[in-house]
């Protein structure tokens, strides 16, 4: 090896890399920007998580327990609707638990009697459950020694039901989260490193010369990958619930619709990253950052988006796998209908019309002199 050939070689690098601010803006601010951003967002100490106490004793000791749940900090406990039973309390995600304290519980408390208090729990997201469960046992054992001597175990029991997802089985949390992240992804990359290659090739550029509108170039880039994306949901569904036995309790149209509005916004998004890069590399690089990072980290798939900063709950309102994320769920374990899912289906109806918009925007600055 010719070392000066080497460090000529090196040089040469290292002068493209400094007439190119793009790709060292992503070897060095990129990391930076990301270890910060991640390092606030991704948390496993739950907070503030959601309690909705149904007191129907009113004595000192459930006012006692219910006081520690809330000095803990890590439950936020919060009236009952009284147009709403528990079960439809959780089913709502008005509250991921439900409290229940049956009258009489101070009574049977005090005279040392069989006591119990029933916890209803939203057994979609696994890792949040089991992690509420330790604060749970904790909790008991506080309330007990601030309502009675410290030498006497907990006087009651606190019974746990887990709804949706009885068995707390890990596969029925992860699979349907794994639709939004791999179809995300998949749908972003397909149509910017497609119209990438055409900017490159310069075959864009012909047909933008053509009287051919923005919105037909844009609606035939999208709609046959709109096809590709479904034939794959339908392939990842059959799997989840041939092999891993996830079970779906929703609507087959409902999962239809909302699939075609996610596939459609990211299809946009990847038109709109090609649009403005034209060239495949950064065009791969920003749906690696745009598709896969947030549809990972940031949607709900692996940490709980109410455990983030208050910031970063606002942030990811702005991200179409935040949304489906909720919706996947809410359809196969829960059984969700259009009432409940109505706010998650306009935010991302919003979104598909600002990408699609956006797009077209951007191809008419392409097409006028």
């Amino acid at each position: 090896m010719n070392i000066s050939r080497a460090l000529s070689m090196a040089k040469k690098e290292v002068m493209h890399i400094l007439r190119d601010p793009f790709t060292l803006a992503m070897a060095i601010g990129l990391p930076v920007v990301l270890i910060v951003f991640f390092g606030f967002a991704i948390n496993f100490n739950f907070k503030d998580i959601h309690l909705t106490a149904f007191d129907q004793d009113h004595s000192r000791a459930s006012r006692e327990l219910l006081r520690t749940f809330s000095s803990s900090g890590y439950f936020t406990v919060q009236p009952a609707d009284p147009s709403l039973n528990p079960v439809r309390t959780v089913e709502s995600e008005r509250s991921s638990v439900a409290l229940i304290i049956n009258p009489g519980f101070g009574r049977d408390v005090e005279k040392k009697s069989s006591s119990g208090v029933q916890l209803l729990i939203d057994g979609t997201d696994n890792m949040k459950t089991g992690v509420i469960l330790s604060y749970i046992a904790g909790i008991q054992q506080a309330a007990a020694k601030k309502t009675f001597s410290a030498g006497r175990g907990a006087p009651f029991e606190i019974r746990t039901k887990y709804m949706y997802n009885p068995e707390l089985d890990t596969q029925w949390f992860v699979v349907p989260g794994l639709i939004v992240v791999v179809t995300g992804l998949l749908a972003i990359f397909l149509t910017a490193l497609t119209v990438a290659r055409e900017w490159e090739n310069g075959s864009m550029e012909l047909l933008l010369s053509t009287p051919v509108k923005p919105i037909e170039v844009i609606i035939g880039k999208i709609l046959p990958y709109l096809g590709l994306g479904l034939v794959a949901i339908v392939f990842v569904y059959t799997i989840a619930r041939t092999v891993f036995g996830v079970p779906f309790l929703g609507s087959y149209f409902l999962l239809g619709f909302t699939c075609v509005l996610f596939i459609t916004t990211l299809l946009a998004q990847g038109i709109l990253i090609s649009v403005v890069t034209r060239q495949q590399q950064k065009a791969m690089q920003i749906s690696m950052i745009a598709g896969l990072l947030p549809a990972l980290l940031l949607s709900g798939f692996i940490f709980p988006i109410e455990s983030m900063p208050v910031f970063f709950r606002y942030f990811t309102m702005i991200l179409p796998a935040r949304w489906f994320m909720d919706i996947i769920r809410a359809v196969f374990l829960k059984g969700a209908g259009l009432r409940e899912l109505y706010v998650q289906i306009a935010v991302l109806a919003a979104m598909n019309v600002f990408f699609i918009a956006a797009s077209i925007k951007r191809f008419k600055k392409d097409i006028e002199p």
